[in-house]
Order: structure tokens, then sequence, then C-alpha cells
């Protein structure tokens, strides 16, 4: 049987991304010299239970220093009593660059275009072990290594669980547009952090920074690639100075100009058009043209629409275009044009709607007689 006199963390062993390393032998003597390194902590399973941490620096196995070993009863082999153990080393250091990312897009309604775009998530993330035992019992269990790989895996779930819902809120309920999003970076990692900072402690980790690097969409989603285009035909337009309607009368234009009979349209466009001023916008010109087609037609005072010149209201948004027409009389007093409706003629003053003397019944200007109660009147 091989007697274990000296455990220590090896630097071969050792690596950036392993937290927790368990020594390969378990054989030790009452006098195990064990040692620990600068940024490690050392713990003893012995029996089912744990004894430590050991800090940095030289330890001896000893009844002295691990009382639980006393409870043994060893068989001397060559003076030796040995003793079945295991130990434990686990890495205080703090790595920073565990990498994190969503595995597939997520799917949310931009609350500003209105459609559904995928959504992805990167960032990293730095822990420390905090608590040596609790870390052990709840994460490591009976594995021999505990590394990065496996640290991601298990909380990679948590980690994106919490990434998705607060990406969801911050576009819901604020409205932040997808495309805008990255500018809120810094706000949406420090309240991850402190979500997941409560949930990584039960498990004996102290999270020391959490970063989102970048909230984007993947370039080749067909969603992605229509609004984008469409995005940049605006910013066109808003370069040349008209909208999409204005654009939408312009290419009618066009298409008439290439049908039958449509040349003469066209040309007068064009001869409209040479008149136009290099510093005159392009929607002010197709209005233009629009008007000269069609003379009957006028804007909207409000939305710009075309309508009738004859119209009463706005067949676009029902602004009032015009008063509609009223039948007008003639004032007994002035003989000056009035609407019907009118109760004092608005030339001179005089009332213009009678009443009879009799039953008041009103009167129509100049009336001889009531027609209600037949009194003659003058």
């Amino acid at each position: 049987m091989k007697i274990i006199d000296l455990v220590k963390w090896d630097a071969p062993n050792y690596a950036d991304d392993i937290y927790a390393w368990r020594f390969p032998e378990n054989e030790l003597s009452t006098w195990t010299q064990l040692i620990v390194s600068e940024s490690q902590e050392a713990v003893l399973l012995l029996g089912g239970q744990m004894d430590g941490p050991f800090t940095a620096g030289r330890h001896t196995l000893t009844t002295q220093n691990i009382p639980i070993i006393s409870k043994l009863v060893g068989i001397p082999f060559n003076g030796k009593s040995p003793f079945t153990a295991e130990v434990w080393f686990v890495n205080k250091a703090i790595p920073l660059d565990v990498k994190w990312g969503t595995t597939d897009p997520i799917q949310l309604q931009d609350p500003k275009y209105g459609i559904m775009l995928p959504v992805r998530a990167f960032g990293q993330l730095g822990v420390q072990i905090d608590h040596t035992k609790k870390f052990l019992m709840k994460l490591v269990g009976v594995m021999h290594v505990f590394d990065r790989e496996k640290l991601v895996s298990y909380f990679r779930g948590v980690i994106l669980t919490r990434v998705k819902d607060m990406i969801g809120k911050m576009i819901s309920q604020q409205g932040i547009s997808i495309l805008e999003i990255s500018a809120h970076l810094n706000d949406i990692s420090e309240r991850l952090k402190e979500q997941l900072s409560v949930e990584l402690s039960d498990f004996g980790l102290r999270l020391i920074s959490f970063y989102v690097n970048s909230i984007n969409t993947p370039e080749d989603d067909p969603a992605v690639e229509k609004l984008k285009a469409s995005l940049a035909k605006r910013a066109e337009m808003n370069i040349l100075g008209f909208n999409y309607q204005q654009e939408r009368t312009f290419d009618t234009l066009q298409t008439a100009a290439g049908n039958e009979g449509g040349g003469s349209v066209m040309n007068s466009a064009m001869g409209l058009g040479m008149g136009v001023g290099i510093g005159v916008p392009m929607g002010q010109a197709v209005g233009h043209l629009a008007s000269q087609i069609n003379p009957n037609l006028i804007a909207c005072p409000k939305c710009g629409h075309k309508i009738s010149s004859n119209d009463t209201f706005c067949g676009n948004c029902g602004f009032l275009v015009q008063e509609p027409a009223q039948e007008l009389v003639a004032c007994s007093k002035c003989a000056a044009k009035a609407p019907k409706s009118a109760k004092f003629c608005p030339s001179c003053g005089n009332p213009m709607q009678i009443k009879c003397s009799g039953c008041q019944e009103e009167l129509v200007p100049n009336a001889k007689f009531c027609p209600n109660c037949g009194l003659q009147q003058g």
C-alpha cells in the first residue's frame, strides 16, 4: 500500500480555468504534509465530513489540527497509521473571461416598428469562490475536476433566463427599439448583476462582474434585412425632402407615362418640372404636378391630401375644408343677402327672423300673413 506523505496542487495540474481539483490519492499518513499555495484553499473530506478550509501555507495532518482523525482506528504499517481521506483544492483566483451567450435568437416584437425580430445577446462574467465548503457540497460533489466549462454549463440556464427576461422588459415596458437597445447595455448589465449575485451566492460563489457586451440581430435574417432596407429608403427620402406618399405619386406619374395615352401627361409633367427651381423640394414639385393635371383638386389644409374643390370634408382625415352652402335670403330693410338661419342682418343689424304678433310663430322675411294662425302682419 502506498502511503502519501505530501499533498499539493502541482503546477502541471493547475490552470486558470479550473475552480476545484481533487488530489488523486486518498491513502494518507497521520503526519501528511498539506501544502496550499496562494489564492488556494484546501478541504479534507473524511468519513463523509469536511474539515477545513486550510489556507495558504504548510499544514501537518495530525490529530492536533484534525480532531476527526482521533476517532479512527488505524493499523500500524512501518510505524505509520494510514487513513482514507480525500483532499480538495479550490482556486480562489478571479477569472474574468467566463463568456456566455444565447444559443438561439429570442423572437421579440419591436415596439417602434411593430415587427418580430430575432435578438441575440453575448457577454462575460467573473466569479470567485467565496464559501469553499458550500461550493464543494452544492456544485462539485463527486467530480474530480470542476472547471470553467462546467460552471457555464451549470448556470447557463439561469443566466439566459434572466437575460431574456430583462431584455424583454426593456423592450416591451420601456418601448426601447431593438435596434437602439445597445445604448442601454450598461444599465442592463448592472440590473442583471444584482439579480444573479443573489442566486450565485447560494452556491458559495461571489459575482465579481457581469457584462452584456452585445445585443444584436442576425444580419441574414429576412425580417432584419427588410427593416434595414426600409430604414435606408426612409433616410434617402428624408435627404431628398419628400415622403412616402409623395414618392408613390411620382411613381404613379412614371407608370402613367409608360402606358398608352400617358405620354401627354408625362410631357406636361416634364415641362412643368423644368420650371422648378433647384432649391424647391421634390415634394412641392410633385404636388404642383398633381394640381396641374387635375385643376379641380385642392390640398387639405390639415393633412395635405388632394381632394375635390367641391368637397366639404377631407376624405383622408375628416377635416372641415369649407362650410356647407346655405340658402340666402334678402334683408327686408337693406336687401343685403344673409343665410336663412341668421337672426340679424350682417349688414344693417335688422332682425331677420320675425315672429307673429299673435302666436309668436317664426315668419319668413316680408311675410304678410302668419302661416300658423292667419293673422295679417305689418
